[in-house]
């Protein structure tokens, strides 16, 4: 089993992100991206690539709490320098330290700032007030934090970033009980230096908290179900953890729940029948009480509503320009969801995308490997040992590619973390026979790129 990523693969990794950037920018020369964005791209592809083989070789020899300690150290750093940077880059490029186009985060940051000068009676009666629930978790979370210190954007981003440096020791727990030490440090180095996990604590959206909530509920319904200590306290967290994932996104609330029951069905035999059994019932009364009428309503619309969705972002999108969009439908989108979203390296005035788009090429990169994860289970019939992450990321993804967001990618964001250790699974399958796909890989990488820059370009009529 491979403890690290191969210097190899490493430089193969970089040579085809230049390669993949240079076709494009050649063959879309009028389109190119900006400078500044190339250069971002560039340093956080050569840093992934690089540190993560540097850092699996050197951190080997630490012990588990050690390795713990300077991952959340390196992580918080490598955040908070993110942070710092982005809020000027930002400030400069847009004229306030929002992003491009920054219509939900500035939202959510004056609506916490309007708020947090009015009494918490008043707050929630507007909370109240509202159709749905989807956001009131992140927006609540805001308001708390501008009532203790005012709207101070620096330090809630720098919060942020210890919650990202958190979330990669929650993959770093989760993955050793699920895969293995070795496989466990290196999906936890992979989400260190993942590009999008580190751009998001500049951003003042509520994927980074929501992806802490998500990590947490995995990671202690893990333990939970590995553990003899059913006790009041191991059952109630992850709990907790699941209801504020209504308040984040709906979907995922249903996703966490569903993927709670699996995991106790197909749990290994270190969870006894009757265990099942308290565990099952704890479930149904903790959701009778604290499942409201609101969110089991939004619920329901989500679900009446998934495909007449779908045909509208279809529709919307194609009456703007995008006319190939019609057939990016979930049946095409689906078997490709461990990959996407492709890498947009062309301007298309989506600045946001090409900021990150060094991490949806490594995501793009690693998907070989994902899928020998997939394969290898599969074959092997042990599905039943990670049964809580396979069907999470499973269900989300599933969804995700049957609505209208199936290549956008905040959407696919919440699976992240657990797709990189998936692939950090699949990469201790490596070896001389298995070899040569990812050789056929580093082609198809390519041509995702190019082709992916041509439908966008394509689908606006331009190309």
């Amino acid at each position: 089993m491979l403890p690290l990523i191969p210097w190899e693969i490493s430089n193969k990794a970089i040579r085809i992100y230049f390669i993949s950037l240079a076709l494009v920018s050649v063959a879309f020369f009028s389109h190119v991206m900006n400078f500044q964005f190339i250069i971002i791209g560039i340093f956080f592809v050569l840093s992934f690539f690089n540190r993560s083989q540097q850092l699996s070789l050197t951190w080997s020899y630490l012990s588990p709490q050690a390795f713990s300690n300077s991952l959340l150290k390196k992580a918080f750093w490598i955040r908070v320098a993110w942070v710092i940077f982005s809020y000027f880059f930002y400030l400069i490029n847009t004229g306030e330290p929002f992003e491009w186009g920054a219509g939900d985060s500035m939202g959510y940051h004056y609506e916490a700032e309007w708020l947090a000068y009015s009494d918490w009676g008043f707050a929630f009666q507007y909370w109240g007030s509202l159709s749905g629930v989807s956001d009131i978790g992140y927006v609540f979370y805001l308001t708390t934090l501008y009532k203790i210190y005012g709207s101070n954007i620096i330090i809630t981003r720098l919060i942020k970033a210890f919650l990202s440096a958190y979330t990669c020791v929650l993959v770093y727990r989760l993955s050793r009980r699920t895969f293995g030490e070795r496989t466990g440090r290196l999906a936890a180095i992979f989400s260190m230096l993942m590009p999008n996990l580190i751009i998001y604590c500049g951003l003042h959206l509520k994927e980074t908290e929501m992806l802490f909530c998500v990590m947490m509920f995995l990671e202690r319904t893990d333990f939970l179900l590995r553990s003899n200590q059913h006790s009041f306290k191991n059952i109630l967290v992850p709990s907790l953890f699941a209801l504020s994932l209504f308040y984040f996104r709906t979907v995922l609330g249903v996703i966490a729940i569903i993927s709670f029951f699996v995991a106790i069905k197909f749990s290994p035999t270190f969870v006894s029948s009757d265990r099942k059994v308290s565990l099952y019932l704890w479930i149904v009364i903790f959701l009778a009480i604290f499942a409201s009428g609101t969110i089991l309503h939004e619920v329901e619309g989500y679900w009446k509503a998934r495909v007449i969705a779908q045909d509208l972002k279809r529709q919307e999108q194609t009456s703007r320009g995008a006319r190939w969009a019609k057939y990016a439908t979930g049946t095409v989108m689906a078997p490709m969801a461990f990959v996407v979203p492709f890498s947009t390296m062309i301007d298309t005035g989506q600045e946001n995308q090409n900021v990150m788009h060094s991490g949806n090429f490594i995501k793009n990169f690693l998907g070989i490997f994902s899928l020998f994860a997939l394969y290898y289970t599969i074959k092997s019939k042990r599905f039943r040992n990670f049964s809580l992450i396979g069907t999470f990321t499973v269900l989300y993804l599933g969804v995700v590619s049957f609505s209208g967001f199936a290549n956008a990618e905040r959407f696919h964001l919440p699976a992240l973390p657990c797709i990189l250790m998936i692939s950090a699974y699949g990469l201790s399958f490596l070896n001389a026979r298995n070899y040569k796909y990812v050789d056929y890989w580093f082609i198809v990488v390519v041509l995702m790129e190019v082709s992916w820059a041509y439908f966008k370009l394509g689908s606006r009529g331009i190309a």
